[in-house]
């Protein structure tokens, strides 16, 4: 649907000068500004919705299976190699941000559509056909992996099957008939214990809900790396050498820094840690987490501050007034905020993916991974929030801060406000972290 949507466009009247559309001609300026159909909108919506949906499936169920085939769990090797995989996990979905981000905005920004329909196909279709070569893959490397089922499933299969049997029996005599009140009460017995399993399930996410909420600022900090901080980017000198580099491109900062931090973290980090903590990852999650978050304030303060640099240069140039106009600031002045938010994401996410499938019930790994996941969700919905209401409040005041010229808004004073919220959830999360009980015992 969204290469339907990217290599479709509107159709316009050609003028007299194509010759009835003997040549190339472009549509005219003002048909180019008319705003597309609310149809092609609500398709290409609804594209995106369905990639979300997606995600949400793939990515907790794919990841918690991959951590289940460390097993068993109490196990303190298998505990270490599970930490581990996490951070392998995340290292090679960056490598895919990294190239969608560099190479793909390079393309978008710099490479004529007729130059992007002849690589990619007249119909735009390579992606879709390369998507569904890949869906192959799983299904080639499943039969070989250890799926575990949860108990609780298996005695709903059973139930199932004594009661299909009980019928053919029932005829055969009251001999059988015993044996088959006997299995009867057995399952009932068992469908209690599942029952019991089920309330404790819920026991124990009711317990995680505390480090779920207060993990949303955090979400809502880092998601500025491709929505603010791409804005900011889009203003400054973007030169290196010959190229111009696509704002979109600078989101790849991140996804190196987890490439290069990644291997570091697991490799150097995690067996430094171990000899003093003695703890089979080197640190608790939660106190990965905690490290995540205030990294986030950390960068966070960066960014306010240079943005308060970048509008002062803006100032200094006489820019205020010309939103077009690029800011004689070099985008290198960012790298530091992008890079503190991968360390960030290093620390947080991964945390969080480990800790939420770690706590999780054991038959319900993939929900407590989607619990982490949703985490990134709500956060981008609370920053989209915020920063509606800010922009009414200030707005209605004078400026907005998030003025579409960018050189009269104060995006400085909300990273300020992002900063004081990351404080704050530092503080309320080593009040929750220090008094929270981990499932496993063993667990300090």
């Amino acid at each position: 649907m969204l290469t339907i949507s990217s290599v479709t466009r509107a159709t316009h009247p050609h003028p007299v000068s194509c010759h009835d559309a003997a040549t190339a001609c472009s549509p005219p300026a003002e048909a180019a500004a008319a705003p597309p159909s609310t149809a092609r909108l609500a398709f290409f919506h609804a594209a995106l919705y369905l990639l979300a949906l997606a995600q949400g499936f793939h990515n907790p169920c794919s990841e918690a299976f991959g951590a289940d085939q460390f097993a068993p769990p109490s196990d303190p090797g298998a505990r270490a190699s599970r930490s581990s995989y996490f951070n392998w996990y995340h290292f090679f979905n960056s490598c895919g941000y990294a190239i969608s981000n560099s190479a793909l905005s390079y393309v978008e920004d710099s490479v004529s559509r007729t130059r992007v329909r002849r690589v990619l196909g007249h119909d735009g279709g390579v992606p879709p056909r390369l998507l569904a070569r890949h869906g192959d893959v799983p299904r080639r490397a499943t039969r070989p992996r250890r799926r575990r089922h949860p108990r609780a499933a298996r005695r709903v299969v059973l139930l199932g099957c004594a009661c299909v049997d009980g019928e053919s029996v029932w005829a055969q005599g009251r001999h059988l008939n015993r044996t088959v009140s006997k299995i009867v009460s057995s399952i009932r017995r068992s469908w209690l214990l599942a029952k019991e399993e089920v309330e404790h399930g819920k026991g124990l996410f009711v317990k995680l809900l505390p480090i779920w909420l207060t993990s949303i600022v955090f979400a809502a900090v880092v998601s500025q790396q491709s929505t603010l901080f791409t804005k900011q980017g889009s203003t400054m000198d973007r030169r290196v050498g010959g190229i111009v580099v696509p704002a979109a491109a600078l989101n790849c900062v991140v996804s190196f820094t987890m490439i290069t931090l990644v291997p570091v973290y697991d490799r150097a980090v995690v067996p430094l840690a171990r000899r003093f903590t003695g703890h089979p990852a080197g640190v608790t999650t939660l106190q990965r987490v905690g490290a995540g978050m205030a990294t986030s304030c950390l960068a966070m303060v960066v960014a306010a501050l240079v943005e308060a640099r970048r509008l002062r240069a803006a100032s200094d140039a006489s820019l205020v007034d010309r939103p077009g106009a690029t800011v004689p600031m070099g985008v290198w002045w960012l790298v530091p905020q992008y890079l503190l938010v991968g360390l960030a994401k290093v620390f947080g996410d991964i945390g969080l993916d480990e800790f939420f499938y770690d706590q999780a019930p054991d038959g319900l790994r993939s929900v407590g991974l989607a619990m982490s996941l949703s985490v990134l969700g709500v956060g981008n919905y609370v920053s989209g929030v915020l920063v509606s209401v800010i922009d009414t409040a200030t707005r209605s005041g004078g400026e907005s801060w998030f003025s579409d010229d960018l050189n009269r808004a104060h995006l400085d004073y909300f990273y300020w406000i992002l900063a004081a919220f990351a404080a704050l959830e530092v503080v309320v999360f080593v009040y929750i972290a220090k008094r929270y009980i981990y499932k496993n015992k063993g667990e300090p």
